[in-house]
């Protein structure tokens, strides 16, 4: 029989996946949005680069995209070191690092979802706006983001799912502290080096598989209903 009784440090890291992931999902969606709107929308120079770019971390290897992140962001990086200096805002070894993670490695997950999104508006109803005397973000706003909303959402809740089980790019770029960086995936790593904490090991991976299925299932569930909802108006 499985013992659910979490000790005080297992609630700590699952609490701290929950605020990583919560934050990187909403830091990651205007930049997301902005991204998917260019490469959906957008003809310039450049445009398969940044394509590559932003599906970069889905190919690399994990611990390659946080080493990255610690060479950019960590205390001696070049911005990293900028941040701190300037606004006092530190990602190497603290939870914000974490954040950082995962909303990259995420990051394309979300893009990829708003931009099929876009791309399925008919653009003929954006260009009837356009005749109408609207101007370009205000079709975007009153067009274009409702009708790729359910698209939207899903993108969120991947980007979610995809934080609350990151693993290889947050412990490289800021290690393994309870109570400040170990997240889920890191204290399931960290009982299995242990003896005797295959139990801990079994109650936090069923609390990350229960919590990954539930996103989907959410994500499913809302997509359907603002599908529903645009087909209704």
């Amino acid at each position: 029989m499985i013992d659910l009784s979490f000790s005080p440090a297992e609630w700590t890291a699952m609490r701290l996946s929950l605020k990583v992931a919560l934050v990187a999902m909403a830091t990651s969606l205007p930049p997301a949005l902005l991204v998917a709107l260019a490469l959906a929308r957008g003809r310039f120079p450049g445009k398969a680069l940044l394509n590559g770019l932003v599906h970069l971390p889905l190919i690399l290897p994990p611990v390659v995209t946080g080493y990255g992140l610690l060479l950019l962001f960590g205390r001696r990086g070049p911005i990293g070191a900028f941040l701190e200096q300037s606004v006092g805002l530190v990602f190497s070894f603290r939870w914000t690092g974490a954040a950082l993670a995962a909303a990259i490695m995420g990051f394309p997950l979300m893009v990829r979802s708003i931009r099929l999104s876009i791309e399925a508006v008919d653009q003929r109803l954006e260009e009837a706006a356009g005749t109408l005397g609207a101007a370009p973000f205000l079709v975007f706003l009153s067009i274009t983001l409702p009708l790729c909303l359910p698209g939207l959402i899903a993108g969120m809740i991947l980007s979610f799912a995809k934080a609350m089980g990151e693993f290889g790019a947050t412990i490289t770029f800021v290690s393994n502290i309870p109570g400040e960086t170990q997240t889920l995936a890191s204290a399931i790593y960290s009982f299995t080096q242990v003896p005797g904490g295959d139990a801990g090991a079994l109650r936090l991976t069923l609390v990350s598989v229960a919590l990954s299925l539930a996103a989907l299932m959410l994500s499913e569930g809302l997509a359907r209903l603002a599908a529903r909802r645009i087909g209704a108006a």
